[in-house]
């Protein structure tokens, strides 16, 4: 039997919990961030007003997936950051954080209002074919969402490389 004396088991206990942080955070990125570089991908084949409307259905179950996941992601990084609070004093963590925020807030602020009026053109559209409107409406939207998705890219190489 192990007989844990001191602070060694406090230590130990932090370093296992620690360690399965950054087991879900990996799993949290890659079950989050994965579907969200598809988004796009997943209705931009449409090429009625049926197939279109299914793929939103599609992208919509998708992105459960991308909020979940990037609920995850923010939250043990943070649980990550209060354990080793040397993480606050790293260029690549403080920097990874302050762009997932910013993408974080570019869904309320950004991606919701325009991808409003695309719901509300898949709502009251009459007839199988894709209108011109949804062409501009869409672009646009997609132009924010590579950007987030530049975002991301950008997230993920500094938290492997830890370049600074």
């Amino acid at each position: 039997m192990i007989k844990w004396e001191g602070r060694e088991w406090r230590l130990q206990l932090m370093s296992t919990l620690y360690q399965v942080l950054v087991v879900i955070h990996i799993f949290s990125a890659i079950l989050g961030m994965g579907p969200g570089f598809i988004l796009m991908t997943v209705v931009k084949g449409s090429k009625t007003m049926t197939e279109l409307r299914h793929s939103h259905a599609i992208r919509h179950s998708l992105h459960i997936f991308v909020m979940i996941g990037g609920t995850l992601l923010l939250i043990t990084g943070l649980i990550m950051g209060s354990i080793n609070l040397n993480l606050f004093k790293m260029g690549w963590y403080v920097t990874s954080l302050g762009l997932f925020l910013a993408a974080l807030a570019m869904g309320p602020l950004v991606l919701s209002p325009r991808s409003k009026p695309i719901k509300a053109l898949l709502h009251s559209h009459q007839g199988d074919d894709i209108p011109e409107e949804y062409n501009r409406l869409s672009k646009e939207l997609f132009r924010y969402e590579s950007l987030e998705n530049i975002i991301f890219l950008i997230i993920i190489a500094l938290m492997i490389l830890k370049p600074f």
